[in-house]
C-alpha cells in the first residue's frame, strides 16, 4: 500500500501540508506555543490600563489558522498550562494565574480551535474570508477576556471595554490585515504549484 505524496492529498489547513503523523503534530503543536510565547515577549503598555499589546493574540489566532482546530487549540491548550505552571512566556516574562489579562490567555485555545474550524472550511482562502475569520477569533478572545478583566479587577463593564478592548482594536485591525496577506497568499502560491 502507497502513501499518498502531500501533492496527491487536498489541505484543508496549511499545516496539512507537512508530512507525518503523531510525531508532526506533537512538533507543531509544541512549536506553535512556543512561538506564541515569543510573540508574547513583543509587549508594550498601554496608558491606563493593566493588559499590554502583545503579538500572541496574532500568535494564537494565526497559530490556529495554519493548525486547524484541533492542533491550534491543542498548542493554545499547551501555552496556557505551561505558562500557568510557570514557564515564563505570557507577557513580560509573566507566568502563573495571578494576571489581569489571564482571560484573553483562556480564550486563546477556544480561538484558535474557532478559527482552525473556519480555515479548514476555506477561511483562509481569501483575503476577505482571513479577515472575517480573525474578527471571529478576536471577538471570542474579548467576549472571554474583558469579561474576565472586569471581574478580576472589579470593574463596570464600560471601563473594562474601556481598558481591556478600545485600547486594542487598532492593532487588532492591523494583524488581521497581516494575516489576511499571508494565508491567503501561502495558499495562492500552492495553487500556482499544483496543490
Amino acid at each position: 500500500m502507497t502513501v499518498p505524496s502531500i501533492a496527491d492529498r487536498r489541505p484543508s489547513v496549511l499545516s496539512d501540508l507537512v508530512a507525518g503523523t503523531l510525531a508532526r503534530d506533537a512538533a507543531l503543536v509544541v512549536a506553535a506555543a512556543v512561538l506564541v510565547g515569543l510573540l508574547a515577549q513583543l509587549s508594550i503598555p498601554v496608558p491606563g490600563s493593566p493588559v499590554p499589546v502583545t503579538g500572541q493574540t496574532f500568535g494564537a489566532l494565526f497559530g490556529g489558522v495554519v493548525l486547524g482546530w484541533r492542533r491550534g487549540g491543542a498548542a493554545l491548550l499547551l501555552y496556557l498550562v505551561a505558562g500557568a505552571a510557570g514557564v515564563p512566556w505570557f507577557a513580560g516574562h509573566g507566568a502563573g494565574l495571578a494576571t489581569p489579562s489571564l482571560g484573553y490567555i483562556l480564550a486563546f485555545p477556544v480561538a484558535a480551535a474557532a478559527v482552525g474550524a473556519l480555515s479548514a472550511r476555506g477561511g483562509d482562502r481569501t483575503p476577505l474570508r482571513m479577515i472575517g475569520t480573525m474578527a471571529v477569533g478576536t471577538a471570542l478572545v474579548y467576549a472571554i477576556g474583558v469579561p474576565y478583566l472586569a471581574l478580576d479587577l472589579h470593574l463596570s463593564v464600560g471601563s473594562a471595554v474601556a481598558e481591556g478592548l478600545r485600547p486594542f482594536l487598532l492593532g487588532d485591525a492591523a494583524k488581521a490585515a497581516i494575516a489576511a496577506g499571508l494565508a491567503p497568499g501561502a495558499w495562492a502560491w500552492l495553487r500556482r504549484r499544483g496543490f
